[in-house]
């Protein structure tokens, strides 16, 4: 009799199963929002594991190294995605500072996306405003924020109109969240609006190729204007040391 074929989760609860094991005697398994982005409202295939097999906890072999006392130089070289996205964010903070703005706003257009980079797409601007609040002169947090939403809307007096890549994204009849809306309304009548703009403003959304932007022209900058903790990110005991812990240990079972 031959076998009845796997269907197409089937199949992916079997790779997984296959992958869960790859690290000696450790079990991986996933988040409920890793499979919720692969479309399955699933914990993924239950796991039996065996005499001399544990989940997953602590360092994971199959990332880079991570010191004891990380940075954020070390998270940008060892956690964050590299090639296009990180150039994105060296190319923005370059341009701010071509442009002259504070060294503090050269540090929000540098990590203006880093939610996206380092931790998660949906409501990045939020997402990364969390994650380095506790370090970073308000105004900077504030306008990483806001730039989740003043980026959907025009402000001619600053030469920002809707970008043309936009539509192409999100169709030409794309109409923000109302929560998106409100944000934009309280976020036009506040002192740091025109922070929040300039992300906007020297966001580069197509960003040169033969142009390449290393970290470490940016440094000095980190070093003046976020407060690194001694103890190293993650080990703080802020409110936002545990994404850092996650971003670290992606994979750790609780």
């Amino acid at each position: 009799m031959s076998a009845i074929p796997q269907s197409m989760s089937e199949r992916a609860d079997a790779l997984e199963l296959e992958q869960m094991r790859a690290l000696d005697g450790r079990v991986i398994v996933k988040s409920l929002l890793f499979h919720l982005a692969e479309g399955r409202q699933s914990m993924g295939p239950p796991v039996n594991y065996g005499p001399g097999m544990h989940l997953h906890m602590g360092e994971d072999a199959r990332l880079p190294k991570m010191p004891d006392k990380p940075t954020l130089m070390d998270f940008f070289k060892h956690r964050f995605a590299q090639s296009r996205g990180l150039q994105h964010l060296l190319q923005s903070a370059n341009l701010a500072q071509k442009n002259g703005l504070p060294e503090k706003m050269v540090l929000a257009c540098l990590l203006h996306d880093i939610a996206v980079v380092g931790f998660i797409r949906s409501d990045h601007g939020y997402w990364g405003a969390q994650l380095i609040e506790p370090y970073v002169d308000e105004e900077v947090s504030w306008a990483i924020r806001m730039h989740q939403c003043l980026r959907f809307y025009p402000d001619e007096s600053v030469g920002y109109g809707y970008p043309d890549v936009y539509v192409r994204m999100f169709g030409a009849d794309y109409k923000p969240d109302a929560y998106i809306e409100a944000d934009y309304q309280r976020a036009k009548n506040h002192k740091w609006y025109m922070s929040g703009r300039m992300i906007c403003v020297n966001d580069l959304y197509s960003f040169d190729p033969n142009v390449v932007v290393t970290l470490e022209q940016f440094e000095d900058v980190i070093g003046r204007n976020f407060k690194q903790p001694k103890e190293g990110l993650g080990n703080d005991n802020t409110p936002s040391s545990h994404m850092w812990r996650t971003l670290r240990r992606p994979c750790n079972a609780l």
